[in-house]
């Protein structure tokens, strides 16, 4: 084996950062795999430092969020609390996705990410202090900063980090790191919960929570701004696009997207909010067991997101949304079946597979962004999509008085409409669903740059 030192082994900082001060002692063939293994996962610095934060971040969250509903009904909250409560996480992660994506824009990456784990660690203390169910819904407001807030510059990262090329593979390695969080997370929580009881338990989990997302913000620090390239970077005119100019240079394929996702999110929020209910009031089952299902789910998305996203790179991204899409829909309707734990096994196994195509959605939406205006048009889709969505947790709070096989049969309805809507008017070949670049923001000399 030929050994090297640092000098003649020049590692490129953006691409893989654990390699630096490491050379000593490897061959060359090893470094090079490493950097094969980097390229082909579209790791860059600013990726792996956000990877961490998302495992920090989310790990202290999901410790608790995930039986939250369980918890203010223990608080003497009842279904339509729980049900306002789940509205407002999906208000708030409408309401946020615009201001997050202005304050990316026009802060920087890491101002704006510090910014939003100080905001989401003050929601956490106001619930641990306050152990009542009114603390939860004036707590949302911040501690659903991070998540809400960080969703636009998590994408502007990807997209400023990584080839268009790169872009299922960059969101696909994301969004597989997001799923470890939500998998440990629940799993801690559920036994805290189970060995402590709910009141105990969730304190030393809010406790935990807020140590982690201290964490967060240290590994954020390290953020590097990236330059910007000529034609792509936020320039005089386009700093100051309000949103319905924002809102005006979407595409066709992304205004047509928008309407298949709102009917897809409707799908998934009518039931969102009792499926803690139904597993453990109807199915039987303990806050642990709830764990072990949370943890199914995430182990089959996990198995999807790097082989689909290298194929969505490779073949095209559309086939694999609408295969997502049709999962979607089929989970209220596996739940509708699931009297036990091996029924809503098998149920969640489905949810999981839901998980199939969402980094190609999310490629779409980044490869429809005018790059003028990245992480505002990624605002911008949220904002509309979750305000709307938001009357999905009333209309599934009211379905699921009626009965919870009302809620599951409406959810399926609303599945099957959004994936009929996508096959319809973006899978089809149709003129107006070519790729487009939306130059609407740009300057007539950064288009002849481009």
């Amino acid at each position: 084996m030929k050994w090297i030192t640092r000098e003649k082994v020049k590692v490129d900082r953006l691409d893989c950062p654990w390699l630096i001060g490491k050379t000593y002692g490897f061959g060359a063939k090893t470094v090079s795999g490493w950097r094969n293994i980097a390229d082909f996962l579209a790791l860059r610095r600013n990726i792996s430092l956000l990877l961490v934060a998302l495992v920090l971040a989310g790990t202290g969250e999901r410790l608790w969020l995930n039986f939250a509903p369980k918890y203010i009904e223990t608080l003497g909250g009842g279904i339509l609390v729980i049900g306002l409560f789940d509205a407002l996480q999906t208000l708030l992660g409408a309401v946020y996705a615009y201001p997050g994506g202005w304050l990316t824009d026009r802060w920087g990456q890491r101002r704006s990410l510090m910014l939003f784990s100080v905001t989401s660690i003050a929601g956490y203390i106001l619930v641990l202090l306050w152990p009542h169910w009114l603390a939860l819904l004036a707590g949302s407001f911040f501690f659903l900063a991070w998540s809400a807030l960080s969703l636009p510059t998590t994408f502007s990262v990807v997209a400023t980090s990584l080839d268009r090329r790169r872009h299922t593979m960059g969101v696909g390695i994301q969004s597989l790191v997001r799923r470890v969080p939500m998998m440990i997370g629940p799993l801690v929580g559920g036994w805290l919960l189970t060995r402590l009881g709910w009141a105990a338990g969730v304190r030393y989990a809010l406790a935990l929570c807020i140590i982690l997302s201290l964490l967060t913000a240290a590994f954020q620090w390290f953020i590097f701004e990236p330059a910007s390239r000529a034609g792509e970077g936020p320039d005089s005119a386009s700093a100051h696009i309000p949103l319905r100019g924002v809102v005006k240079s979407f595409t066709p394929v992304l205004r047509k997207l928008l309407v298949s996702d709102i009917l897809i999110r409707f799908c998934e929020r009518i039931p969102y909010a009792f499926i803690v209910l139904w597993a453990i009031d109807y199915g039987g089952l303990s806050a642990q067991q709830y764990g072990y299902l949370i943890l199914f789910e995430m182990v089959t998305a996990m198995l999807c997101y790097v082989p689909v996203a290298h194929l969505a790179d490779k073949h095209g991204r559309r086939p694999f949304v609408l295969i997502t899409f049709a999962f979607f829909t089929m989970f209220p309707i596996s739940l509708f079946f699931a009297h036990d734990f091996a029924w809503l096994a098998f149920a969640f196994v489905v949810r999981g597979l839901k998980e199939f195509g969402e980094p190609a959605r999310k490629a779409l939406i980044i490869g429809e962004a005018a790059p003028e205006a990245r992480a505002r048009t990624y605002g911008a889709y949220y904002l509309i999509r979750d305000c709307t969505v938001t009357t999905g947790s009333f209309l599934g709070a009211w379905l699921w008085s009626i009965s919870p096989r009302a809620n599951f049969l409406g959810a399926a309805i609303c599945g099957a409409a959004g994936t009929i809507w996508f096959w319809k008017f973006i899978y089809r070949p149709h003129p107006e669903n070519a790729p487009v670049r939306s130059d609407r923001f740009a300057r007539p000399e950064a288009d002849q740059l481009g």
